[in-house]
């Protein structure tokens, strides 16, 4: 390793040299507080951005363990300093000046959710905290502009370092605050099944975003506030006493007017299996961590699915125990995505009627009249709801406009009225007898098979010709193939899926074996990244633009792959 006296002698000897000479600064080099590594050095100054990371050793960076002694606390901690250290950076950028991107200083900079991120990483034993960002290094047209990156490296980056990753620029008091509301949160979560919720949206919550671009919370949002025939309380480690509305297992129909926030509701609970930071409002709106929402999704591949507790007796004669078609219809997707959804283990499904299949949800019944359940091949989800819940343990929470039927099959009512949630089961049920369903009911449905496989892909045993390309929140392209994500809607940050087109080419070249089901090659990877985080999967040189996506959003991706699954 060299000092930094060293690479300045070095930035001296390359100015208004050509800009390939720059790479002769690759290498890592001792600073008094870190160790600064340049681990990638872009071709010309107007192309991507070279690429380093800053290593703090614990001892200096001085952190106290019990900020970082657990999962939920380290991540918690690791947010709080990448936020101070992106308003830093941000302030830092272009001020070095040259052509192309010479002068550009980016990092990650986070959302409104809490995810555990590889632009700042605290190691979970030494306390050690790498950084990793990007820097545009200057030059004059294509030359070497060695002065402005001096004031980078030993100028900018220094104070960035020291205002953001020693414990000696916080108030212990700040970073017990972003500790405590983790453990709040965490006890929640892992509290929710066993008072037999799974999901609680704390009083005084704000679910309004500030407009349909912007995560925000809205001002002057009506605060949430439970029906006290749903209220509960849980008693927080930090906070104490909070009450709010706890959704029970079982099934659970939002319904209401348009524009009364039912789906404002369902979306504060989709995203609830993050944490979210204080003040964004759903601090203590919290979901099962293993929901899944659920929607049609026409033109989706669906790959070897056995689909048919919900579609059978086609009249093609195929069988849909392992259904496959690369232009799915709107009730095959919405099938599909509700067992592929079990098949990664999901304890809860979050519907919204208006971004799903009508033909899959319910079939009246004058409909039912006109064309006879034998000569329909799908059995619509109102004639699994119960099953799910009642064998499989699966509850449903369903936003509903115009469908009441689902009032028959609900275990609580909730209508949404201003922003207002009433609890009204009692006299949804009282209505609903008027309107008695159609006496027949499917048998029960067999359970589906999980035992499909993937196969290791020769095409990506030589790491450096696989091409990984992010599409904003859309989807990723890995090498000629287009994964589309873009009814994925749990996915909320761009970061997420660069991590899941490392993590597919990863399954791809290491793990899919043909043996293992692609649950169990999941799990399995995850186990890896439990040990070894992001470099699990992307290997020593982890990029800084990696945001770790959850279990489910992975198994969906995967399912996106086209030609990708196999059968035990």
């Amino acid at each position: 390793m060299k000092s930094a006296a060293q690479l300045q002698e070095l930035l001296r000897q390359i100015d208004h040299r050509p800009y390939p000479a720059y790479k002769d600064t690759r290498g890592s080099y001792r600073f008094e507080h870190y160790v600064l590594s340049i681990d990638h050095v872009q071709g010309d100054p107007f192309a991507a951005p070279s690429k380093v990371s800053i290593l703090v050793p614990g001892q200096t960076a001085g952190f106290d363990r019990c900020f970082y002694d657990s999962d939920h606390r380290r991540v918690a901690l690791e947010d709080h300093l990448l936020r101070r250290l992106a308003a830093r950076i941000r302030e830092y950028s272009f001020r070095a000046k040259g052509s192309g991107k010479s002068g550009l200083l980016e990092i990650s900079v986070p959302g409104q959710e809490i995810l555990r991120r590889s632009a700042c990483e605290v190691d979970p034993e030494s306390g050690d905290v790498t950084l990793r960002m990007e820097i545009g290094f200057p030059a004059n047209g294509r030359t070497i502009n060695s002065g402005e990156l001096v004031k980078i490296l030993f100028e900018f980056l220094p104070v960035c370092v020291r205002q953001t990753a020693l414990s000696q620029a916080y108030r212990r008091e700040e970073l017990k605050a972003s500790a405590d509301l983790a453990d709040d949160q965490q006890f929640i979560r892992e509290n929710l099944s066993e008072m037999g919720l799974c999901a609680f949206l704390a009083n005084g919550s704000v679910l309004p975003r500030k407009s349909g671009v912007s995560a925000l919370p809205m001002k002057d949002a009506v605060p949430f506030r439970s029906p006290a025939s749903l209220e509960v309380t849980f008693d927080l480690p930090h906070r104490g006493p909070v009450k709010g509305m706890g959704i029970r297992k079982g099934v659970t129909l939002i319904v209401g007017g348009g524009y009364h926030g039912k789906s404002t509701l369902l979306k504060a609970l989709e995203l609830g299996v993050y944490n979210h930071i204080a003040g964004d409002g759903r601090e203590f709106v919290i979901t099962d961590d293993t929901a899944m929402k659920l929607r049609a999704e026409d033109g989706r591949s669906i790959q070897k699915s056995d689909i048919s507790m919900f579609i059978r007796n086609l009249p093609s004669g195929r069988d849909t125990s392992c259904f496959s078609t690369q232009d799915a219809s709107g009730s095959t997707s919405q099938a599909a995505a509700t067992v592929e959804a079990m098949e990664m283990g999901a304890r809860l499904f979050l519907i919204d009627e208006d971004t799903s299949a009508t033909n899959f949800m319910i079939r009246d019944e004058l409909m039912q009249r006109v064309v006879s359940r034998e000569a329909e091949p799908i059995i619509p989800f109102i004639d699994r709801v119960r099953e799910l819940y009642e064998t499989w343990g699966i509850s449903t929470v369903l936003v509903a406009g115009s469908c009441g039927s689902y009032f028959h099959k609900s275990d609580w009512v909730i209508q949404m009225k201003q922003y207002e949630p009433l609890e009204i089961t009692d006299f949804a049920r009282k209505e609903a007898k008027q309107f008695p369903l159609a006496p027949q009911e499917p048998e029960k449905a067999a359970a589906p098979s999980f035992q499909r496989t993937a196969g290791r892909d020769p095409s990506f045993a030589e790491e450096e010709r696989v091409k990984i390309k992010t599409l904003g929140r859309d989807g990723f392209c890995i090498n000629r193939e287009t994964v589309d994500l873009r009814y994925v809607e749990q996915l909320t940050d761009p970061e997420q899926l660069t991590s899941l087109a490392y993590m597919v080419k990863y399954l791809k070249r290491s793990v899919f074996d043909g043996k293992h089901t692609l649950r169990e090659a999941v799990e399995r990877l995850y186990g890896e990244i439990d040990k070894k985080g992001f470099s699990a999967f992307c290997g020593a040189q982890t990029p800084g633009n990696l945001a770790m996506p959850r279990r489910q959003e992975l198994f969906a991706a995967l399912n996106r792959c086209r030609e990708l699954i196999r059968l035990l």
